[in-house]
């Protein structure tokens, strides 16, 4: 029996089967591989664009499928949704010329797993994120948004078998997140835009295993044309790298990586005020994780 306390809680975990096949939950939790709250790929084309003061819900819907793991031979299947509602207020106070905002976001996260590791499925709330310093400043050609949030484990979490391990939908820890990114609008009409939002995760100790996740950061990227009025098409990408090793006893010492590309699609419904948006992302590569493809929904209404 594989002893619980030995899961390596992290990312850059090399997944060899004769390390120990727990190793794998660690790349197949709630939202992404632990050691990553923020869902590389969440944002997209101009998503480092805030939207004027006022109040609006914001819905992700994000699904995962994977069926290659770095390292591990023989089927692997993944299959996960978080469904994520996200109540953004952008106050109408200002803060170094910026427009002041806050949010918080409540995930549901849907899980389905099987191979080598055993087989196993879950639903529930996940790790619940608040944002409560949130900048936004719209100049002539640019857009800049900065911003700290805390996610909380708030989701249910049980590491006393690989099963529960791999359904689980919480992390058990803390993480302080910082945000920092533009979107350029090369000419004037700006028809032509391309954004890059960074995401620096820092994580405490996780609940029960004494392993502290390293620091992740995370690159999400757009470049898009406006085609018609209110409806934006490109290309959209992320990038999501370990930058510090997991410390503690039985901590890996791998660093993983993942880099996603696709088509995206956005448009704007003026009578219903309602913004949407999908796009596809193909992992091109992975390292010490899964590797498949992301597709992302979502959903804003003004009030």
């Amino acid at each position: 029996m594989l002893n619980p306390q030995k899961i390596k809680m992290k990312l850059p975990t090399r997944l060899l089967l004769a390390a120990g096949i727990i190793s794998l939950a660690t790349q197949l939790h709630a939202q992404l591989p632990v050691g990553s709250h923020y869902p590389a790929g969440a944002e997209g084309i101009k998503g480092a664009s805030l939207p004027p003061p006022g109040v609006y819900l914001r819905d992700y819907n994000y699904f995962l499928t994977a069926d290659k793991v770095d390292g591990i031979s023989g089927d692997v299947d993944l299959f996960a949704y978080v469904q994520a509602p996200r109540l953004i207020w952008m106050t109408k106070q200002t803060i170094l010329g910026a427009d002041y905002g806050m949010d918080i976001m409540v995930p549901f996260a849907y899980k389905q797993i099987s191979g080598p590791f055993g087989d196993g499925h879950n639903f529930n709330i996940s790790d619940i994120q608040v944002e409560p310093v949130l900048l936004s400043w719209h100049l002539k050609q640019f857009d800049v948004a900065a911003g700290y949030a805390i996610w909380m484990p708030t989701g249910n979490y049980d590491a006393s078998s690989p099963a529960k391990y791999l359904t689980s939908p919480g992390s058990g820890y803390w993480t302080h997140m910082i945000t920092l990114g533009g979107t350029w609008y090369p000419d004037e009409k700006k028809t032509w835009a391309f954004s890059l939002l960074n995401r620096y995760e820092i994580n405490t100790e996780q609940d029960t295993t004494d392993i502290t996740p390293g620091n992740m950061f995370t690159a999400d990227f757009g470049l898009s044309k406006t085609v018609a009025p209110g409806i934006d098409v490109g290309v959209a990408g992320y990038y999501q790298q370990l930058v510090t090793q997991d410390s503690g006893t039985g901590a890996s010492q791998d660093y993983s990586s993942v880099v996603g590309i696709g088509p995206e699609v956005s448009a704007f419904w003026p009578k219903l005020g309602l913004f949407t948006s999908v796009r596809y992302a193909y992992q091109v590569e992975a390292k010490d994780r899964p590797q498949g493809q992301t597709i992302v929904l979502t959903l804003t209404k003004g009030f």
